[in-house]
């Protein structure tokens, strides 16, 4: 099926996710929304069937600002479900979404991929054995340095506030044994060419990966062991970013929640993370609703609302969709950018 556009307008792709999860309804939710952007040319991929009967359910339930899925042009992926396995039938779904979204984002330019959330557990039933969606667009993208990155736009301020991953998806014993110098060198590369983008001279932090940054060795040894000269080394070739750290991580974020909620505040352009939740407990605190999963490094800009599945809530009628606003947003500011996809 081709949809290819012919007025040049940007493409957004959207992956369906876990059809048992919220991913059909936000995304019903989000189209409808007036803060979305005019002139946006959106695919969806995924279950045609799956998203008219999620249509029609929470219309029964009251709600009315929804898409309807009779104007969406959707790229209809049917999957035929065993009911005594229907995990690992979602899991295998959700996969198939998104490998065909991001065959679609390569393949035309003037696009961006926008993903709904999956299940890493279905995934592994199914037999796919990732460790989530950012592992499977480095992969068939065919890129080394990656990294994920948590994007939000203060409602209040304006101000854009970036937390990057130096470890994403594995268990918190393994982190020290993956921290390394050229590792952090890496994802101060990408950091500073995503922030470069939107200002010359970037402001980032480094949490540091013990309590109080390892106290001088007393709390932990790998800041004084490795991480203070990794930061300056890498400083000393980028002598154009003011850069600090590494910082204590339980006062690391305190100037991004001044910087979200006043305009006057001293404002920094991202803090990098030594590992998955001492990232975004703070992101998602601090942002609520608001924060955005994108993927840097990427030939394409990638975003994702910042949350699962939400098994609990699905076909209730009640789950939130501005993160999925959200992410729709940054990946049309992000793609519309030139000086962003340059670094790309």
């Amino acid at each position: 099926m081709n949809f290819q556009n012919t007025n040049k307008i940007l493409q957004v792709v959207i992956s369906m996710g876990d059809d048992s999860g919220i991913g059909p309804e936000i995304i019903l939710k989000a189209l409808c929304s007036n803060e979305i952007p005019e002139n946006i040319d959106f695919i969806l991929v995924g279950s045609k069937k799956n998203l008219q009967n999620t249509y029609e359910h929470l219309r029964s339930l009251g709600l009315e600002n929804l898409a309807n899925p009779k104007n969406l042009k959707i790229h209809d992926i049917e999957i035929s479900s065993s009911d005594n396995d229907l995990k690992s039938s979602y899991g295998n779904s959700s996969f198939r979404y998104l490998t065909k979204a991001i065959e679609i984002v390569k393949q035309y330019p003037n696009s961006a991929l926008v993903t709904g959330p999956i299940c890493k557990k279905s995934w592994y039933l199914a037999g796919h054995y990732f460790s989530g969606q950012t592992e499977v667009l480095a992969k068939s993208c065919g890129v080394k340095n990656f990294g994920m990155l948590f994007t939000a736009k203060s409602p209040i301020t304006g101000w854009r506030f970036n937390t990057l991953l130096a470890t994403t998806h594995i268990a918190l014993s393994e982190v020290p044994k993956k921290l390394t110098t050229e590792l952090i060198h890496s994802k101060l590369d990408l950091f500073k060419e995503f922030c470069n983008a939107y200002t010359d001279k970037p402001s980032l932090k480094v949490a540091g990966l013990n309590p109080h940054a390892g106290e001088e060795g007393i709390l932990g040894h790998e800041e004084k062991d490795w991480l203070n000269d990794a930061l300056i080394t890498w400083n000393e070739k980028n002598r154009g970013i003011e850069l600090l750290g590494p910082l204590s991580p339980d006062s690391c974020w305190n100037s991004s929640v001044k910087a979200w909620n006043d305009k006057n505040a001293e404002k920094h352009n991202g803090i990098l993370a030594m590992y998955h939740d001492q990232g975004l407990i703070p992101m998602k605190v601090i942002a609520l609703n608001y924060s955005v999963n994108t993927t840097i490094g990427l030939p394409f800009i990638r975003t994702s609302p910042d949350h699962g599945t939400g098994f609990d809530i699905a076909g209730k009628g009640i789950a939130q969709s501005q993160s999925m606003i959200e992410a729709i947003k940054a990946a049309v500011e992000m793609t519309n950018n030139s000086r962003l996809l340059n670094t790309h």
